[in-house]
C-alpha cells in the first residue's frame, strides 16, 4: 500500500500552515498530511483546486490542467512536462483546455478525471483503479449542496446549450432562459474574464 493510500491523501499534500477538516488528531507522517477517510484527502485536493482557480482569477490567466499542474508540480521540484503529458494522456483533457470553477458544480466531470489522474500519478494507483465514489464524497465535504443543487438543471452538456427565448406575453420583453443565463454566467470560458 502506497503512502498516500495508507494516509488517505491521494494527491500527497504536504504539511502547512493549513488545518485540514478531516485531518487524524495523531499526525504520525512527518511530511504529508494523514486523514479520516479518503474522502477528506479528496475534500481537501477540491479546497486546493477552488484556491488555484481563485489564483488565476486574480491573475487573469485561464484556469488550466497545464497552469494546475505547473502549479501543483511546479519545474523546481518535478518533471512538470511529463506530469502533464501522462495527465492528458489518462484523461482525453486537452493541455489549454479551461476547466470549469470547482466550487459551482458545472461540469465538474472534467475535474474528476483530473483528480483521478493526479492520484495514479501520486499514488501509483492504475487509473481505472480509481474509484470515483470518495472523490464526489470529497466534492460534498468541500462545497455541500453544491453538486445536488446543479444536477437536475441540464438533460444535455452545456456546451451543447444554445441561446433561445421564453415565450412572454405581448408586449413584456422577451428573456433569456435561465438555465442559459446562469450557465454561461460561470462558464469556464467567462470565469477569468
Amino acid at each position: 500500500m502506497t503512502r498516500g493510500i495508507r494516509n488517505n491523501n491521494p494527491l500527497n499534500i504536504r504539511h502547512s500552515a493549513d488545518r485540514w477538516e478531516g485531518a487524524r488528531a495523531e499526525q504520525t507522517d512527518k511530511s504529508f498530511v494523514q486523514f479520516e477517510s479518503m474522502a477528506y484527502g479528496y475534500r481537501a485536493a477540491w479546497k486546493t483546486l477552488e484556491s488555484y482557480w481563485k489564483h488565476y482569477k486574480t491573475l487573469r490567466q485561464p484556469f488550466t490542467v497545464r497552469a494546475v499542474i505547473s502549479r501543483w508540480a511546479p519545474p523546481s521540484e518535478n518533471d512538470t512536462d511529463t506530469y502533464i503529458t501522462t495527465i492528458l494522456r489518462l484523461t482525453s483533457l486537452g493541455g489549454n483546455e479551461l476547466l470549469p470553477r470547482p466550487f459551482m458544480g458545472i461540469a465538474i466531470d472534467k475535474l474528476v478525471r483530473l483528480l483521478r489522474a493526479m492520484t495514479t500519478i501520486e499514488c501509483g494507483v492504475p487509473y481505472d483503479r480509481v474509484s470515483e465514489r470518495p472523490i464526489w464524497e470529497g466534492y460534498d465535504l468541500a462545497f455541500p449542496g453544491k453538486r445536488k443543487q446543479r444536477l437536475p438543471q441540464f438533460t444535455v452538456e452545456p456546451s451543447d446549450v444554445s441561446p433561445f427565448r421564453i415565450e412572454t406575453p405581448l408586449g413584456e420583453e422577451p428573456k433569456q432562459c435561465p438555465a442559459y443565463d446562469e450557465y454561461w454566467e460561470w462558464s469556464p470560458e467567462a470565469h477569468w474574464r
